[in-house]
């Protein structure tokens, strides 16, 4: 059984992620999804989807990205 690095339960289904260079453990993808995907720059929500990136800031959709004066940026194309 391993530990997860975000609850700290000791679970016997837990699993492993790589990312970037790095080895994590979590027991759910909630909690694999809190620790690893990144956070909206407008609205703090966390990015589970594409999201979209600008400047080296990442947003959950087109409109907290206009909230946040990027205005190239659209939902759908």
């Amino acid at each position: 059984m391993a530990v997860c690095e975000v609850c700290n339960n000791d679970y016997e289904m837990s699993f492993e992620v790589r990312a970037q260079g790095a080895v994590h453990v979590f027991d759910s993808l909630e909690c694999a999804a809190q620790q690893l995907a990144p956070t909206c720059t407008n609205c703090q929500c966390r990015i589970l989807g594409h999201g979209l990136q600008a400047d080296g800031q990442f947003y959950c959709c087109a409109n907290c990205a206009r909230q946040q004066g990027v205005r190239q940026l659209v939902d759908h194309a």
